[in-house]
């Protein structure tokens, strides 16, 4: 028992090692299991320790549970291999829904994001746009300081479907007339861009014709 015990202290030893790991401190922390799981691998007791203690010190020395149980309790890979590989299972099943609700909530804090800035995003370019042409207004001043939330819609996939003031060809699925008719692919001029999120459109642009 005192070999093998021997034996198991080098070969976790050389797995720490493998993993950048210095000490059983910092594989405890980085695994979240209490040093003393760590004396029950040395001992040979790894058939005696919950597969999820098991579990979280493969992931953190970087190897499978398999692995882990092929090297401190041999000859038993295949008869705890189906419960091992049921519980990584549904740790992968888990952390796909994690990630797909995590994905969830972002796009409903986008969503309600944008319907708080929905105001500003359809008035700002085309004042924007004024400021721009009369360099005198005091309004140019504050061009910079709504730069960070441009770059946040950036982030967020968010562009404009045309700037402000350039003539481009109507599309009544993109472009919402002020006045006036137009017939699709007519010219005509952009008063106040629109938006869209990927293939989602967000807001229609308002154009005149030209």
């Amino acid at each position: 028992m005192a070999a093998n015990s021997s034996n198991y202290a080098r070969q976790l030893q050389h797995l720490m090692q493998q993993a950048g790991i210095e000490s059983d401190r910092e594989l405890s922390q980085k695994a979240g299991v209490s040093e003393l799981q760590l004396s029950r691998l040395r001992n040979g007791l790894a058939l005696q320790t919950p597969v999820d203690i098991l579990l979280k010190i493969s992931q953190a020395l970087q190897i499978s549970l398999t692995e882990l149980l092929a090297t401190f309790a041999p000859g038993s890979v295949e008869l705890e291999q189906p419960a091992a590989t049921a519980i990584q299972q549904e740790y992968q099943r888990l952390q796909a829904t994690l990630d797909s609700q995590r994905e969830s909530l972002m796009q409903e804090f986008q969503l309600s994001s944008l319907q708080i800035l929905e105001s500003w995003m359809l008035q700002w370019p085309t004042a924007a746009s004024k400021a721009q042409e009369n360099q005198t207004l005091p309004a140019v001043k504050l061009l910079p300081l709504l730069r960070p939330v441009e770059q946040l819609l950036q982030q967020w996939g968010v562009e404009a479907i045309a700037p402000v003031g350039v003539e481009i060809p109507y599309d009544p699925q993109q472009h919402q007339l002020l006045e006036g008719t137009a017939q699709p692919g007519e010219t005509v001029k952009v008063r106040y861009t629109g938006y869209r999120q990927g293939d989602k459109l967000l807001y229609r642009a308002k154009v005149s014709p030209s």
